[in-house]
């Protein structure tokens, strides 16, 4: 693959759902929006002896389902809405387990916690990482916050898969046509790139793409879009992608000298 196959345009971001609830609210919940259904699960709190157990919460969501008018039409995604609530494979499971029997189908997981962001991609769930909530003292102006620590996932990201993370995502596999890489910081795939990358989400052109076979449907950097060549190469190398002034070039992993650092 070579740069000059690669054409620049500019590319839109995405924003995440707001919960639209309050902190204050310990109580699980399920709200419409557009063509989702959103389930809000309260903060976890800190050891809070008022914030709901597991089983607490377990309770309440088979109430949820079990109880009431079902305002949602069969197969709806539901996009689950963690926050900071630490949630393992076995609970995720039960959750997409219990929504399956009404219909109802698991297609998302937004969350602050990185066990919980691993545990949802292994499951096969599309994943969006959030930093904390800041604190009430912080800046709302300081806009150079540094970046989470990188997220690393060792699967295949299937069709339908998308994960997002506020900082460098490293994946031990593939990244097949139909998954989507989205990181604020840089994106390693260690193995082959197929679907859809895009470092430097927050606006950052220094962040790079590399992978050990680079076929991507698209790649992107900061506000710059590039697509693969018609086409394909004969043979694959280790390969990087990253931003200069006319636009997104790659270049053999072994031969790249970085212009100006990256943006991890």
């Amino acid at each position: 693959m070579t740069s000059d196959s690669f054409v620049s345009a500019s590319v839109s971001h995405l924003s995440p759902p707001e919960d639209g609830g309050s902190h204050s609210d310990l109580q699980i919940r399920f709200k419409s929006e557009a063509n989702r259904l959103l389930l809000l699960m309260p903060p976890d709190g800190d050891g809070d002896a008022n914030v709901n157990t597991w089983d607490e919460l377990w309770s309440q969501l088979k109430q949820r389902l079990a109880g009431g008018e079902r305002f949602w039409q069969p197969e709806t995604s539901v996009h689950l809405i963690a926050r900071d609530r630490l949630l393992d494979a076995r609970q995720l499971q039960s959750i997409a387990d219990i929504l399956g029997s009404v219909q109802l189908r698991l297609k998302r997981v937004y969350t602050s916690r990185r066990q919980t962001a691993i545990a949802a991609v292994t499951q096969g769930y599309s994943v969006e990482q959030d930093p904390p909530v800041a604190h009430l003292n912080q800046s709302a102006n300081d806009v150079n916050q540094p970046l989470a620590d990188p997220l690393y996932i060792q699967t295949t990201v299937r069709s339908g898969m998308e994960i997002r993370h506020p900082g460098t995502i490293v994946v031990l596999g593939d990244v097949n046509p139909g998954g989507t890489i989205v990181a604020d910081g840089d994106v390693i795939i260690w193995g082959r790139l197929k679907g859809i990358a895009q470092a430097g989400a927050s606006g950052n052109q220094r962040c790079l793409i590399m992978a050990l076979r680079m076929e991507p449907t698209q790649i992107r950097i900061a506000n710059l879009v590039a697509r693969a060549p018609e086409n394909p190469p004969s043979e694959y190398y280790p390969e990087v992608a990253y931003a200069m002034a006319e636009g997104i070039r790659i270049t053999k992993a072994s031969a790249f000298k970085i212009p100006y650092g990256t943006g991890a």
